[in-house]
C-alpha cells in the first residue's frame, strides 16, 4: 500500500473514531507492532540506499503527522467523556427526588417504648435488671423455695443454668427484689426486658422473649387499682376500648392471684398474669407486710406486638428477615 494511501485512510479513520477504544484500535492498525505504517518502516532494509532514504523520510513524516492527529483526537474524546460524566453527576433540580432508605426500630422495641411511655404517663418508673440471675432473686425471694411445687414447673427443664453458676432469668420478677433491696416504698415501677426459658420453639413460643413486669406498692392498694391500671394501659396501647375480666389463678409470689383476659373480637383471650404481692415477698425484701400492700403483673411484649400488628408467628420477630421488619 502506498504511503499516501496509508496516510489518507488513517486520517479518515482517526476522524471517524467515536471513543477512545475505537481510536486505540485505529492506532494499532497503523502504528502498532504489526501496523501498516510500521510494516513499511520495517521493510526499508530491503530497499536500495537511495530509495531507502527517500521512503524512510516520507514514512517518518507521515508517522509524525499521524501521531499528532492521534494526540489531538484523543484529547478531544477525553474532553467529551469528561463533559458527559459531568452531566451525569450534575443535579437536575427538576427531577423527582429519590426517597432515602432509613433504618428504624425493631417492632418489639417500638412496642416496648410505647408501653413504657403509657406507664410513665401513669406515674411508673422504668427499671432494668441483669439477665443473668442467681436462685435467690429468681426463685427463693419470690416465695419459690427449692421444695415448692412451682419450682419444678419453672426450673426443671425450663431454666438455663450456667456452668460457672447462676442462671438465665425466667422472668423479670427478679428485679422486684433487687429494687426492694435499694429502695423504700411507696413506688410504682415497670421492668421491661428479655427472659429465657428452655422450651420448644413454635409459632407461639420462643426460648427467649420479652416481658414487662409491673409493681405498685403503697399503704392502701387494692385489686380495683390493679384493674384500673391494666384497663387504662390496654385502652391506650390498642387505641380502642378494651373490656377485661379477672379470673382466679395461682402464682407463688402473689396472693390472691389472677389471670387477666381481654375481649378480642368475639372471644376472651388471656393477656397477662397478676395479683396482690404475697406477704412472704415483703418479708424476704425486709418489709413488714402489715405496713404495705401492692400488686404485680406481667405481660409478654411479643404477645402485645402480635396482637397489635396481626402477626401469627412469634419467630418472625427473631428471623432477621428485612422483608418482614421493613413493614414496621
Amino acid at each position: 500500500m502506498e504511503l499516501k494511501t496509508i496516510k489518507n485512510k488513517a486520517q479518515k479513520e482517526i476522524e471517524k473514531a467515536g471513543d477512545l477504544k475505537s481510536l486505540d484500535q485505529v492506532f494499532k492498525n497503523y502504528l502498532g507492532k504489526k501496523g501498516k505504517l510500521t510494516l513499511v518502516l520495517k521493510s526499508l532494509a530491503g530497499l536500495s540506499k537511495q530509495k531507502r532514504a527517500k521512503t524512510g523520510q516520507k514514512a517518518n513524516e507521515i508517522k509524525k503527522f499521524l501521531m499528532a492527529k492521534f494526540d489531538q483526537k484523543a484529547q478531544h474524546l477525553k474532553r467529551l467523556a469528561e463533559e458527559a460524566q459531568g452531566r451525569e453527576r450534575a443535579i437536575d433540580v427538576t427531577r423527582p427526588g429519590k426517597k432515602p432508605q432509613f433504618g428504624h426500630l425493631h417492632p418489639l422495641t417500638q412496642v416496648q417504648k410505647r408501653a413504657e411511655g403509657i406507664f410513665q404517663n401513669m406515674g411508673f418508673s422504668v427499671v432494668e435488671g441483669p439477665e443473668i440471675e442467681d436462685e435467690w432473686h429468681n426463685f427463693d425471694a419470690l416465695n419459690i423455695p427449692k421444695d415448692h411445687p412451682a419450682r419444678d414447673a419453672l426450673s426443671l427443664g425450663k431454666t438455663f443454668y450456667l456452668k460457672e453458676g447462676g442462671l438465665m432469668r425466667t422472668h423479670t420478677s427478679s428485679v422486684q427484689i433487687r429494687y426492694f433491696e435499694k429502695n423504700n416504698p411507696p413506688f410504682r415501677i415497670i421492668v421491661p426486658g428479655r427472659i429465657f426459658r428452655n422450651e420448644a420453639t413454635d409459632a407461639k413460643h420462643e426460648f427467649n422473649f420479652y416481658q414487662l413486669e409491673g409493681l405498685f406498692v403503697d399503704k392502701a392498694v387494692s385489686v380495683a387499682n390493679l384493674k384500673a391500671v391494666i384497663q387504662e394501659f390496654l385502652h391506650r396501647f390498642f387505641e380502642k376500648s378494651i373490656e377485661i375480666r379477672i379470673r382466679p389463678s395461682y402464682f407463688p409470689f402473689t396472693e390472691p392471684s389472677f389471670e387477666i383476659d381481654m375481649r378480642w373480637g368475639e372471644n376472651w383471650m388471656e393477656i397477662m398474669g397478676a395479683g396482690m404481692v404475697h406477704p412472704n415477698v415483703f418479708i424476704n425484701a425486709g418489709l413488714n407486710p402489715g405496713d404495705w400492700q401492692g400488686f404485680a403483673f406481667g405481660v409478654g411484649l411479643d404477645r402485645l406486638a402480635m396482637l397489635k400488628y396481626k402477626i401469627n408467628d412469634i419467630r418472625l420477630f427473631y428471623s432477621g428477615d428485612l422483608r418482614f421488619l421493613a413493614q414496621f
